[in-house]
């Protein structure tokens, strides 16, 4: 009996302490369900991952998407086709002097194919003159069919040649034609071209009578403007040609009134003595008499030239206290204006008869 009681005594004992046991687990357990919860990253060492593999990144082909429409809408990709840009042509150079066979002894270069504009460069003469005459070159461009001086990035599938017939230096003569015909000669044999000249004769001919038309029909009209009193500095002559439009020209010893043509020659020239060009000081160069010109062919009536060359005459002469003289010294009265304006009218109906109308680009040429 001592026995059972003290067996049952030890069974009770550790039912209640398991149960304690249990109850402090439970309570532990709810105790860090209440408290927040920490997140914990532990570093990773990036020498020990592996790298990504292109192979492992999913990717959609790009040749996929152009194809299927669908694929493309669905990428937000539009269909944009980019067509080839060819290269822009340089313009056609319209402007400087140009072959006529008004004034000019052309001959023709025929090539089998196109050539470049670069390559016909390299081998164009060395120097563009005849004697004392000039040589133009040009080419037929083979994308709009127009002439003009070769230039690069140009095809061309035709050239031609040509030497002025005559100028104030006089007619082409048989040694000036020869030397131009070796000239063309010379650039057709390395271009593979052929070429036909004129005949020798016909050319010679025609340039003296283009010489004797020329030397009947050309006038450069001319005044002095003549201090009436004490000399004038050359900085005050140029104070008063400034007022009145003039600026410096190229050469020394004179001012210009420019066209309102880019390249045109001047419309009026006041000339005066280089030597006073060159003084260091131009309040201590002095001047007692100027030259106011124009050239009657190079320049064209429509600008009305005589009327400007009268006036700014007028205009110099009242302010410098100077007088308007003749090549003889002989003071210009009215009626000497008036038959000189006849005289011109005159002379622009011949030359325009003539397709060389005062100021136009051959004619020019022609009187230089």
């Amino acid at each position: 009996m001592n026995h059972s009681l003290t067996l049952y005594l030890a069974i009770l004992g550790g039912i209640v302490l398991a149960a304690v046991v249990a109850h402090g687990a439970w309570t532990a357990r709810r105790a860090a369900a209440n408290q927040p919860r920490r997140a914990t990253v532990e570093p990773i060492d990036s020498s020990l991952q592996p790298a990504p593999s292109l192979d492992s990144v999913p990717t959609e082909p790009m040749d996929s998407l152009a194809g299927d429409p669908g694929n493309r809408a669905a990428s937000g990709v539009e269909d944009s086709p980019i067509a080839p840009v060819a290269p822009s042509l340089p313009p056609v150079r319209r402007g400087g002097p140009r072959l006529d066979a008004l004034v000019d002894a052309i001959a023709t270069l025929t090539i089998e194919s196109p050539l470049s504009g670069d390559h016909i460069l390299l081998h164009l003469p060395p120097t563009r003159r005849a004697g004392s005459k000039p040589v133009l070159i040009e080419a037929l461009r083979a994308d709009c069919g127009e002439w003009e001086p070769p230039q690069a990035g140009v095809l061309y599938t035709e050239l031609q040649g040509g030497v002025l017939l005559a100028n104030r230096t006089g007619s082409l003569n048989e040694i000036e034609y020869s030397e131009f015909v070796q000239k063309l000669q010379t650039m057709a044999d390395v271009l593979g071209a052929a070429i036909e000249f004129p005949d020798m004769l016909d050319v010679v001919a025609r340039a003296r009578e283009l010489d004797a038309f020329a030397s009947a029909h050309d006038a450069q009209l001319a005044m002095r403007l003549a201090a009436k009193g004490s000399a004038w500095s050359l900085g005050y002559v140029q104070q008063q040609a400034s007022r009145h439009g003039f600026v410096p020209g190229v050469l020394p010893g004179r001012f210009v009134l420019t066209a309102a043509e880019e390249g045109a020659p001047p419309v009026l020239t006041l000339q005066f003595d280089a030597q006073a060009a060159f003084a260091e000081d131009a309040d201590q160069a002095t001047l007692r008499e100027l030259l106011l010109c124009f050239d009657v062919p190079q320049t064209a009536s429509e600008l009305a030239p005589f009327k400007a060359w009268c006036a700014a005459g007028q205009a110099l002469c009242l302010t410098m206290d100077a007088v308007m003289l003749d090549d003889q010294g002989q003071p210009f009265s009215p009626a000497a204006f008036e038959m000189i304006e006849g005289e011109l009218d005159k002379l622009y109906t011949a030359l325009a008869a003539r397709d060389l109308a005062a100021g136009a680009a051959s004619t020019r040429r022609l009187f230089s």
